[in-house]
């Protein structure tokens, strides 16, 4: 019985009631599994009882009840988008996604966070047809026609499945009762004589093979089994296998292979039990034993394992080549450049300090850079200033001077000068007034000769007081050749023959 005569025949059923009958059948389509099978009976078959007759046009009250149904469902379809081809960044700070048909706002839709959106996608069965457009700000859900045409894409085949991609070919022409052919002409004559034309390339390939113009390929010889270890460097005729590289060498045996190893390799007994707790391949493979003789040794029972195992490692093993190079030395020393690539060097002298009378063999800078010390073969020390060269002060200390050394504190102007066995710690006489009265202080030394922890004098190095000079001599046992500040200024360090090294400090 047709809905409609059902709502004729029991006035107490609605529209409203039929529509939901329709819905429900129509939902039950839907949720009849996610196979991609034939339609479903409902959807091929009538139901049973339809006895609806078509009308006069063809169709049926069914169908127009469906077509009523689908009218009244365009007004349930959500409002579509409408902004056009504009990009949807625009709309990332606006509340409202776009405009409807009717120019309302499309309002955006709460979003879930991650965690909540990956538990509704747990208990959703039928989230993988979910699609989400981004353009609607919705999930769209695929049905089962439009999986079955993206499965088809997917798979390089036609969207449609009535679609043939090899249809059978028509011959359009009818051969069936044909008396004539196509075309009446005769044969042409140079079927039947041969090509010139063939006859001169044949002797142009003759010639080039004859000359050895063009070569043939040799058939490939299959390689034959060959020795994996082999060195192959003495052969001419380069193979196809792998080249040559040694065969890595197995570690030498230790203390711990020993009959007889020391009493700390062999482990306790504790340790023994220890390692049978261990996994196997954690577990020591060899543990130390100690024997009295070689004689009293029992034949090793991994022997043959281990021997395979080795074998095996030879010949699973990773190997790479590595490439020796044959270099001239001479090649790798670096070329002198030509003095035209060196200018511009200096070529002419800007200052000369004038005033030594022998070899000058040590100068020192001060740390402001505006004075300079200087010792000279001749025994003296000078003090110039750098910009102007004149000589500010002299000392004859009548001695080669092996080493001058400024301290290189700012606000400290004194001088280290090495000459013979001696090392004399001059005052330079720069620097304000409170500062030569710190350096005075700092130079004066107590004449008391100093003793060690152990009672005797200390006779390496002698502190005296130089009043010639200004300052204070070191006598040493040895000559002294060099003389180094520390950088904080508080020590200098002095070098003597015999690798003998001495650290003084200023107090």
């Amino acid at each position: 019985m047709s809905p409609k005569k059902q709502n004729e025949e029991d006035p107490h059923v609605s529209d409203s009631d039929t529509d939901s009958t329709y819905e429900d059948s129509s939902a039950a389509d839907d949720d009849d599994g996610d196979s991609f099978g034939s339609p479903s009976e409902s959807e091929s078959e009538p139901a049973a009882g339809d006895d609806s007759e078509p009308d006069e046009h063809g169709e049926s009250d069914s169908s127009g009840l469906h077509q009523e149904e689908s009218d009244s469902s365009e007004d349930e379809v959500a409002p579509r988008n409408t902004v056009g081809d504009v990009p949807l960044h625009w709309y990332d700070d606006e509340p409202h996604i776009g405009y409807d048909i009717k120019g309302k706002k499309i309002k955006k839709k709460d979003k879930l966070d991650k965690l909540g959106s990956f538990l509704a996608n747990v208990d959703d069965s039928k989230n993988w047809r979910k699609v989400y457009d981004e353009y609607n700000d919705e999930e769209v859900e695929l049905t089962k026609d439009e999986v079955k045409l993206v499965r088809r894409l997917l798979k390089n085949r036609a969207p449609h499945a009535d679609f043939n991609p090899y249809p059978d070919y028509v011959d359009w022409f009818k051969w069936d009762g044909a008396k004539h052919p196509l075309s009446n002409a005769p044969e042409p004559k140079r079927r039947f004589i041969p090509s010139k034309w063939e006859a001169k390339k044949v002797v142009q390939y003759v010639r080039a093979i004859r000359k050895g113009l063009i070569t043939f390929d040799k058939p490939k010889e299959e390689d034959g089994p060959y020795l994996l270890w082999e060195d192959d460097s003495g052969l001419t005729e380069k193979s196809n296998h792998l080249a040559y590289i040694p065969a890595p060498k197995q570690r030498l045996p230790g203390n711990e292979e020993s009959y007889n190893p020391p009493l700390e390799y062999i482990p306790t007994q504790e340790e023994i039990n220890s390692y049978q707790l261990m996994y196997e391949e954690d577990r020591p493979k060899f543990i130390p034993k100690r024997f009295t003789s070689m004689r009293s040794i029992p034949a090793y029972e991994n022997a043959m394992k281990e021997c395979f195992e080795r074998c095996l490692d030879l010949y699973l093993c990773p190997r790479v080549r590595k490439k020796r190079l044959n270099i001239d030395p001479e090649s790798l020393k670096p070329k002198l450049p030509s003095r035209k690539e060196l200018k511009p060097y200096p070529t002419a002298c800007y200052i000369e300090y004038k005033g030594h009378e022998d070899a000058v063999t040590s100068i020192s800078v001060e740390p402001s850079g505006q004075w300079i010390a200087s010792g000279s073969s001749d025994g003296t020390v000078r003090i110039w200033e750098v910009e102007t060269g004149r000589c500010l002060r002299r000392w004859d200390v009548g001695e080669a001077v092996n080493c001058v050394a400024w301290n290189p504190l700012p606000d400290v102007h004194i001088l280290a000068v090495s000459l013979g066995q001696d090392v004399l710690i001059l005052n330079t006489h720069l620097g304000d007034d409170e500062e030569q009265k710190k350096i005075k202080e700092l130079l004066s030394v107590d004449t008391s000769t100093p003793s060690d922890d152990s009672g005797n004098s200390a006779t390496s190095v002698r502190w005296l007081q130089d009043d010639k000079h200004g300052g204070i001599k070191l006598k040493f046992f040895k000559t002294v050749t060099a003389v180094e500040w520390h950088r904080k200024g508080d020590y200098f360090s002095t070098v003597m023959p015999a690798d003998i090294l001495f650290e003084c400090g200023l107090s």
